[in-house]
């Protein structure tokens, strides 16, 4: 059976993510057949809460963990948007955190002289 993907998340009560506004459940959008769906999904979701500092979504996979190498070039030292033109890039999955991490300590000393460059490993 191939693996599911869901974004969940809402709006929760403070920055700690830990409590729905309301006491209610999270929203679960989905399944989605691949990570790349689920992705445009929890863009969407979360571009539609941009200035809701309360809000937050995440992916999810109802398969076996997975680790994910993204990253890329950004604008600024923020980290948090990614030069004109460009998507993030995804290495992965890997079934471990050490597999992602060999790829991602390659990824970062490739880049390590490039200041607006920045790697990541999320686990899914």
């Amino acid at each position: 059976m191939a693996d599911k993907f869901w974004v969940v998340g809402g709006e929760y009560t403070d920055t700690s993510f830990s409590e729905i506004v309301g006491g209610g459940a999270e929203t679960r959008e989905g399944p989605f057949e691949s990570i790349e769906a689920a992705r445009l999904a929890w863009s969407g979701l979360s571009m539609a809460q941009v200035d809701n500092a309360h809000a937050r979504y995440r992916i999810e996979c109802d398969g076996a963990e997975a680790y994910w190498v993204i990253g890329g070039t950004y604008t600024d030292t923020d980290f948090t948007t990614i030069i004109d033109g460009l998507n993030e890039e995804r290495f992965g999955p890997y079934d471990s955190r050490g597999e992602a991490m060999d790829v991602w300590r390659g990824k970062a000393w490739s880049t390590v002289d490039e200041g607006y460059v920045r790697y990541r490993i999320e686990e899914i």
